[in-house]
């Protein structure tokens, strides 16, 4: 929801109509990614702080320096924070700005992946490995090797194999690796080196993992989303094209891949056979929350459909102070998904 509307909004009566409620309240959380490991649930936010940087849209106010892992019984209990799983000065090569993480379990061992700001300026990806859900994680001494931009999401397929996906325009710096090097031009700029609204947007990336989980198993590949002729959609596209949070789930053996739009904030979803996509376009799962930005996961628990999100109505509409929240998500006998509204009208 544009921040400019959030002057004139009662915060009283929003959370009145809000159809599910912050699942902590201790601290500020945001862009959670939900999984089910051995009977419980184990959401991975990020955390935000006020951390008294400017407001631009490369994200600066966004400085969040360290994870901790909120853990529920159910989704109707209560949810417990972990405290700190792993912090900035832990990790050798990132210098600030620890954003949307997400997790993975293979083998007794947790894996934590998550994006920084290296000391060059540039968001690289890194992983930690924890004995525990919870952590503490230690950090790998280096970044994943050929990883770039933010907000990784790993997905388990049913044979075994992990994937990645990743990628986020503006202050992500997706759209500087057009060219398959950082294009550090036009630093200050957000917008810089985007395609035209006329051009293909930019696409998120996948790559499979290597066994250990540690690597990439190869390089990675664009994402196509298509509209429904088949067509790339195009940057002018803005409530449909990717802009950032990649999430991958799979339901009745199709793939879901879903992800925010940015600036005109819905959670969308496209359709494949593989993977790797093509993906056609769906629909929207989630309507604009309050606080500009929305990030999500989708997460099954016990046979039911969730959605994991996060809005600023605990801070009143303070874009960077964010609160997660989890919500049902229901199919269609089609396979699309029916939409949420956070506010009930």
């Amino acid at each position: 929801m544009p921040e400019d509307s959030i002057e004139h909004i009662d915060f009283d009566v929003l959370n009145e109509k809000a159809i599910s409620k912050p699942l902590v309240k201790n601290i500020y959380t945001a862009d959670p990614s939900a999984h089910y490991f051995n009977g419980k649930i184990y959401i991975y936010p990020s955390h935000d702080v006020d951390a008294g940087e400017a407001f631009d849209d490369l994200g600066s106010h966004f400085a969040m320096e360290d994870y901790h892992v909120i853990s529920m019984d159910n989704v109707n209990s209560e949810a417990i924070d972990n405290g700190v799983a792993l912090h900035v000065d832990d990790v050798a090569w990132a210098e600030k700005q620890m954003w949307a993480p997400d997790a993975a379990h293979k083998n007794g061992k947790y894996y934590l992946y998550f994006p920084a700001k290296g000391y060059d300026g540039i968001f690289r990806i890194g992983v930690a490995v924890s004995d525990s859900p919870t952590g503490p994680f230690t950090p790998q001494p280096e970044a994943i090797k050929d990883s770039f931009s933010i907000d990784p999401a790993v997905f388990e397929d049913e044979d075994g194999s992990y994937y990645m996906y990743f990628g986020g325009i503006w202050g992500g710096q997706l759209q500087r690796w057009r060219k398959g090097v950082f294009n550090a031009e036009q630093p200050e700029s957000p917008t810089a080196h985007l395609p035209n609204d006329d051009e293909p947007a930019l696409l998120p990336f996948v790559a499979k993992m290597r066994d250990d989980l540690l690597e990439f198993a190869e390089k990675p590949k664009a994402i196509e989303i298509l509209d429904k002729n088949g067509d790339l959609l195009l940057e002018g596209d803005k409530d449909r094209r990717f802009f950032e949070a990649a999430w991958l789930h799979k339901y009745n053996g199709k793939y879901y891949f879903s992800y925010s739009t940015g600036d005109t904030h819905f959670i969308c979803y496209a359709i494949g056979d593989s993977p790797y996509g093509p993906f056609t376009y769906g629909g929207r799962i989630l309507n604009p929350v309050v606080g500009w930005t929305s990030h999500h996961s989708v997460c099954e628990v016990e046979g039911k459909w969730y959605l994991f999100y996060h809005d600023s109505s605990l801070s009143k509409g303070i874009t960077h102070l964010r609160s997660i929240k989890v919500a049902e998500i229901k199919y269609n006998d089609d396979g699309s998904i029916q939409t949420l509204n956070p506010y009930k009208i």
